[in-house]
């Protein structure tokens, strides 16, 4: 199972929901097998005044133990389990002489490029976007845990004129949720869930602000 051929397959799913069932236009940053730099994927939503830019992953971890469902908004943090994830998304590989693995290098790093007045936005749209995948995803998945919203230092989510998000699905390296996360019924679920969190977003009214 390969994270770039799961996500991009929840992805698509989650495109044909929004265009088939709201009045909006989806724009991916990819639709085939290839790499795209994080500035520009940001870059792309900017560039198209994208009201909203979800960038879909799917976790991983040396502790195989490790499972769940985590939405982060743009932001610093001190939590290292964090600082960790953002520097493996981030293509920032440990350092074996930096026990905080890659913490050196993103230290604050995003102290002057925080989304300015979009932050408010973006923590409602992980809050919607978590609580409905979790909703969802326990009907079917009982197990699901719900690890919640956290703040980060993700580079993809540098720069954005609109709230912006970043959503792990699912631990890839979990015995489980690995499996699931190959499998349509679990993909569709959480493009179900990834739906129903933007849909709700969208009815607080809130893109007025970005309009």
């Amino acid at each position: 199972v390969a994270e770039k051929d799961v996500v991009l397959a929840i992805s698509k799913r989650l495109g044909r929901k929004l265009t088939g069932r709201l009045p909006v236009k989806v724009l991916y940053t990819r639709t085939s097998d290839v790499f795209v730099p994080l500035e520009e994927r940001i870059a792309r939503a900017n560039v198209a005044k994208a009201d909203l830019f979800v960038s879909i992953h799917a976790n991983a971890s040396t502790n195989v133990d490790l499972h769940g469902v985590e939405t982060y908004y743009l932001n610093n943090t001190n939590d290292r389990a964090t600082i960790r994830l953002a520097a493996l998304e981030n293509g920032i590989r440990p350092n074996g002489n930096n026990k905080a693995d890659g913490e050196a290098g993103l230290s604050y790093l995003l102290s002057d490029l925080i989304q300015s007045g979009k932050e408010e936005d973006s923590i409602m749209l992980a809050r919607h976007l978590q609580d409905a995948i979790i909703t969802r995803a326990k009907d079917r998945y009982p197990a699901v845990r719900n690890l919640g919203v956290k703040k980060g230092p993700f580079y993809v989510l540098v720069g954005a004129h609109m709230p912006c998000v970043l959503v792990e699905t699912a631990f890839i390296t979990h015995r489980v949720e690995g499996k699931y996360l190959s499998k349509a019924e679990y993909q569709e679920t959480l493009a179900e869930g990834l739906f129903l969190g933007i849909a709700r977003f969208l009815r607080t009214g809130r893109m007025g602000k970005n309009l």
